[in-house]
């Protein structure tokens, strides 16, 4: 049970803590002995392949992966030409960006996401004026977006562009306003009746930060920067934002793997960074509790998997990953470009990065 969202029956393993010999990379990540139990030999042979030249047939191509465990990375490896601080798109993992900025709000207590969202071009009436915030953090907001198939293992089928919502919004008649084009999204369902994917939702929510904090563009920069970024060490982190001054919270934040490792050290501890809690008490509980409508996969902006591990992640087009897994105390990240008809191979190469920690399960 966590205090934000429904109440379910899911069983959440406990986050574990940074050792108290680790120090926290805020400036500088720590490096680690691989545990003796991981199979060196097979943890090569994985990370050999991925970054094998020609690139993969199955993987196309990996900038860079790094592994954390107890806190300090313990495995990383780059593709040829890139360097550690060079930063890719996030695409959709920006959205555990903008749901961590939402956090911090309602740590402040200058947000309640039990509120229905207040969008202004929603008059009074509007069906859709009764969504709250945090069924758009679930996606069961009950709004119509049309981005891609789910098709299991993995896979996606993205919709060609004249049945796509998530294609004019970033690059066509909404690219300059992509909450103004978000907001324009039909009523479809009665909120909680399903689950849906919605980029739209995550650029109404990446305003509603924007408006909270007041200041325009500016004032965003900033917060972004002093109550998130740099409080963790992100330093190669750089949210874009459209015409209208809206961070695209929905897909466009650039990182290293480092920094997004960083980001998912700051989730794996709990929301808490060297002693100091950023996100809200119970915050990380309620993104990885997976709403029943998702079918046990998605939680609050941040995807789920079902098993022992515990593992939550986020996720971007082109096979973009930050997963973690709190029974390993464990942090896979890989930026690539992968084509999406390809992901399901990505899937596979992180599950069995993971695997191979399986054996320090339950052990310091």
């Amino acid at each position: 049970m966590n205090r934000f969202g429904p109440t379910t029956d899911a069983r959440l393993l406990p986050l574990p803590q940074q050792p108290a010999t680790v120090p926290w990379p805020t400036e500088e990540w720590p490096r680690g002995e691989l545990d003796p139990r991981v199979d060196r030999a097979a943890l090569d042979r994985l990370l050999d392949h991925a970054f094998s030249e020609p690139e993969p047939e199955d993987l196309d191509r990996t900038y860079g992966i790094v592994i954390v465990q107890r806190g300090a990375i313990v495995a990383e490896r780059y593709a040829s030409g890139v360097d550690p601080d060079d930063a890719f798109l996030s695409w959709s993992m920006a959205k555990s960006i903008t749901s961590a900025l939402v956090g911090i709000l309602v740590g402040a207590g200058k947000l309640d996401i039990g509120q229905p969202i207040p969008i202004r071009e929603w008059a009074d009436g509007d069906r859709r004026a009764k969504i709250t915030i945090d069924q758009m953090l679930r996606m069961v907001d009950g709004l119509r977006f049309r981005e891609a198939e789910h098709l299991g293992g993995g896979s996606v089928r993205y919709y060609a562009e004249d049945e796509s919502d998530v294609i004019p919004m970033l690059f066509g008649a909404g690219k300059d306003d992509v909450a103004g084009f978000a907001a324009t999204l039909p009523y479809q369902v009665e909120p909680e009746e399903r689950w849906n994917y919605n980029s739209g939702a995550s650029n109404l929510l990446s305003r509603l930060v924007s408006e909270t904090v007041g200041g325009g563009e500016t004032e965003m920069r900033a917060f972004m920067k002093r109550e998130l970024f740099d409080r963790i060490g992100m330093k190669t982190a750089d949210p874009k934002f459209d015409a209208a001054g809206n961070f695209v919270g929905s897909s466009h934040c650039y990182c290293s793997v480092r920094d997004f490792a960083r980001f998912g050290l700051l989730y794996l501890r709990d929301g808490v960074w060297d002693g100091q809690r950023i996100l809200p008490e119970g915050w990380v509980d309620y993104a990885r509790t997976p709403s029943p409508q998702s079918e046990g996969t998605y939680g609050a902006h941040f995807w789920t998997v079902p098993g022992s591990l515990g593992t939550f992640y986020c996720s971007g087009m082109g096979g973009q990953r930050i997963m973690l897994s709190p029974k390993l105390d464990l942090i896979v990240a890989r930026l690539g470009k992968t084509a999406p008809h390809k992901v399901a191979a990505v899937v596979t190469l992180c599950k069995e990065l993971i695997d191979a920690f399986r054996p320090t399960a339950g052990t310091s």
